[in-house]
């Protein structure tokens, strides 16, 4: 084996776990990761230490020589981390930011996540959006958040990394006097002609205006222009009743004085929620928010489109492809 300069912890973790379970779909299922994101991760560690650690066939996994050589220094090598990284505090409160205090599928995570680690430090953040989140994330004043990981842009992606949590069904909020409020659901095409708020001009929120954009694709539906940035919901109550708009939103948003809630459906648009965490960060409260997301979507069925759903064809390439990294 040659020896580089730098090896990433997370591809000493990733051969460590397939080392202990010789088989790569437990090992994933242990890391909470994708199997072919751990098999990248395996394939990139061999190619930077120029040897092969596993004999891979359809039916077992099992070390080589040089794989049986690393493991007991990987072993170390993790320790060590770890052992820095408590000396370094790293039992500090995990800074979670939840977008905004009614949204329920952040804040239903986070709960399982304190149920999960009673011993643990995980304090809430209201940061509006995740473009902006994801900028604190990578400055290191947010440690995790909520939101559409495809929607940002490429230099924030390359700092982060995601799990998916949830396809989470979407909804427009009425005025109670609007024609379509009367309606139990509203079919998206019932929506032509209308100008519709998705947070044009928000800079906290891009990734959602842009989700909203490819939705409205082609259906005679317009994304509103911008109005004046609402802080808090009495304001932004204010102002969407003085523009009169539908406003897209999600199926949890709570409730507003004056507004109708109605999901939208034919076809039924799915908004995809990520867990987003900077890069590299490891932390025993991120572990946990990990596995209660990773619960949560296995009991709630999150991951799973309903027929007749929509998602936009970036977005679930991206999930496909596996694309979260392992702490």
């Amino acid at each position: 084996m040659s020896a580089p300069a730098h090896l990433d912890p997370r591809l000493l973790r990733a051969f460590v776990t397939v080392a202990e379970e010789l088989h790569f779909t437990r090992a994933a299922m242990r890391l909470y990761v994708a199997q072919q994101a751990l098999s990248r991760d395996v394939r990139r560690l061999e190619r930077e230490l120029g040897s092969e650690l596993f004999v891979r066939t359809t039916r077992q996994v099992t070390l080589t020589p040089d794989g049986e050589r690393l493991l007991p220094y990987a072993r170390r090598a993790l320790a060590a981390q770890d052992d820095l990284l408590a000396a370094a505090g790293r039992t500090r409160p995990l800074l979670v930011d939840l977008n905004s205090p009614g949204l329920a599928t952040g804040r239903r995570v986070l709960h399982r996540a304190r149920e999960l680690g009673p011993d643990l430090e995980l304090m809430a953040r209201y940061e509006s959006g995740l473009t902006w989140a994801a900028g604190e994330l990578v400055a290191g004043r947010l440690d995790a958040s909520f939101g559409r990981f495809a929607g940002l842009p490429a230099a924030l992606k390359a700092g982060l990394d995601q799990q998916p949590v949830r396809y989470e069904p979407m909804a427009v909020i009425l005025p109670e006097g609007h024609p379509l409020a009367a309606l139990a659901e509203v079919p998206l095409d019932a929506l032509a002609g209308e100008e519709v708020y998705a947070g044009a001009g928000n800079p906290r929120t891009p990734e959602w205006t842009d989700l909203a954009g490819l939705l409205f694709e082609g259906r005679g539906i317009s994304v509103a222009s911008p109005a004046p940035l609402a802080v808090g919901e009495e304001e932004f109550q204010r102002i969407m009743a003085r523009t009169g708009n539908p406003v897209l939103a999600v199926v949890d948003f709570p409730p507003l004085p004056s507004m109708v809630l109605r999901p939208l459906v034919d076809p039924v648009p799915l908004s995809p929620v990520s867990l987003v965490w900077r890069k590299g960060l490891i932390h025993p409260a991120l572990d946990a928010l990990r596995r209660a997301a990773a619960e949560m979507a296995a009991k709630g069925g999150w991951l799973r489109v309903p027929v007749g759903g929509w998602v936009p064809v970036v977005d679930r390439d991206l999930w496909s492809a596996g694309a979260c990294a392992g702490p």
